[in-house]
């Protein structure tokens, strides 16, 4: 009897297991002192994500455009960064793993994590949009019990039974 086994993460959140160093995008960095004003000129450029605050090397939090409107509509003046930046910041080492990381990111409500070695290197973030691709939105069961191999999935659908690899007769059973 072969095993009876779910793909992947304790929650079947994805479907393999890829680190998220290989999905690392480059987000700006900035001081704590930067002003608001100069944090919304970086936010402007098209492919910029989120600023990831640094104070002496380590990240002390995330400043996103959304954080920028929320200081403009209080109005009146250019706080620093410091200020109104998201902290403390959850972050996420090189070898974690997508459906981890999306867990962190929905459990902290958050759209990127910064990704930092274990000695407070920073390397990047990771952003939803880059984990989508690696997350299945159905949970896939793979039971394994005898031949053919049976797929089946949490949307409803029917079972679709694999037999062996060289044969072509596999089929949906009826």
């Amino acid at each position: 009897m072969r095993s009876n086994t779910k793909c992947g993460h304790p929650n079947d959140r994805f479907m393999i297991e890829v680190p998220v160093s290989s999905l690392v995008t480059d987000a700006s960095t900035v001081e704590p002192e930067t002003s608001a004003m100069e944090a919304a000129g970086y936010l402007r450029q098209p492919d910029e994500p989120a600023l990831v605050v640094r104070d002496g090397g380590e990240v002390v939090g995330v400043v996103t455009e959304s954080d920028i409107v929320a200081v403009v509509a209080e109005g009146g003046s250019n706080p620093r960064v410091a200020s109104f930046m998201s902290s403390p910041v959850v972050t996420v080492p090189p070898s974690t793993h997508v459906g981890l990381a999306a867990d962190r990111m929905r459990d902290a409500g958050v759209g990127l994590l910064p990704v930092v070695e274990a000695d407070g290197t920073y390397r990047g973030v990771v952003t939803k949009e880059a984990l989508a691709p690696y997350l299945s939105r159905h949970r896939l069961e793979i039971t394994w019990d005898s031949e053919p191999l049976t797929l089946g999935g949490s949307d409803g659908a029917d079972p679709v039974e694999v037999t062996d690899s060289e044969s072509s007769d596999a089929r949906v059973p009826e």
